[in-house]
């Protein structure tokens, strides 16, 4: 059955509403402002996510030594979910917490920091070549959320093959201190899971921070008319984004079941 489309987007203040920064953001259930505000920097689907992909490139292939795996999703923890983003919130306040700056400084520093500590352990454990991937991945998590360099390294390819392809071929290497083909097919696979990501996260964002109100009617083949409102338009991107960090966990603990077993 098809349908015609009249979206207009407008500023009347009649109609302005207020969502929240991103679906997951301040859960009723966390009952202190400061619970609900470190809950949503810390941004619980995307790291979940990132370290499902962590994951995957660590038991893509076997044997599997389960100290190192736990070794690098605690350092990936450490650098994304917790430094990465506290810089990115300390950069302009996106998420507009009300998290104090020098809880983000510390928190950023704690958390690069660490995993910076735990992959220096990974050189004695694994080989010194993987001061590489510690040296990349520390600069990319400050580079691109402070948007240094005039911001020449904030972008979409930055932040696939960073977020993406990075963790997969890290955690291979961190396995069996080598890459090879499967991992770099993996690693496109990561790419494509964060564009994904991308793609329905930029407009979600855009809705739910930029937009002040939205008018429109969506005018269907039999003359029926359904008023477009912003959650119209957010529930698929949002429900989407959802499925999508749920299938990289699904992925991920299967893959861990099997060679860990």
């Amino acid at each position: 059955m098809g349908l015609s489309v009249a979206v207009v987007m407008s500023e009347s203040p009649s109609h302005k509403t207020t969502p929240g920064p991103s679906f997951y953001a301040r859960p009723r259930l966390l009952r202190r402002q400061w619970m609900r505000d470190w809950w949503t920097v810390l941004h619980p689907p995307y790291t979940m996510l990132h370290l499902s992909l962590v994951t995957v490139g660590a038991c893509l292939v076997g044997p599997v030594n389960s100290n190192r795996l736990l070794l690098t999703l605690l350092a990936f923890f450490l650098a994304v979910g917790i430094g990465a983003h506290s810089l990115d919130e300390l950069n302009g306040r996106p998420l507009k917490t009300s998290i104090p700056t020098w809880q983000l400084v510390t928190a950023s520093a704690l958390g690069v920091g660490g995993a910076v500590a735990l992959g220096v352990v990974g050189l004695f454990l694994v080989s010194f070549y993987l001061a590489i991937f510690i040296a990349i991945g520390a600069f990319i998590a400050v580079a691109y959320n402070l948007e240094l360099f005039r911001g020449m390294l904030h972008t979409n390819i930055v932040l696939v093959l960073g977020w993406g392809s990075f963790p997969i071929l890290t955690a291979y290497f961190a396995q069996h201190d080598r890459l090879g083909v499967a991992v770099f097919v993996a690693a496109a696979f990561g790419a494509l899971v964060t564009q994904i990501q991308r793609l329905l996260s930029t407009p979600a964002r855009d809705l739910r921070r930029r937009t002040a109100s939205i008018q429109g009617t969506v005018v269907r083949t039999d003359g029926s008319i359904v008023e477009v409102t912003s959650q119209m338009m957010l529930r698929p991107l949002e429900q989407s984004l959802r499925t999508l960090c749920w299938a990289g966990a699904s992925l991920a603990l299967a893959l861990a079941y099997v060679r860990l077993r």
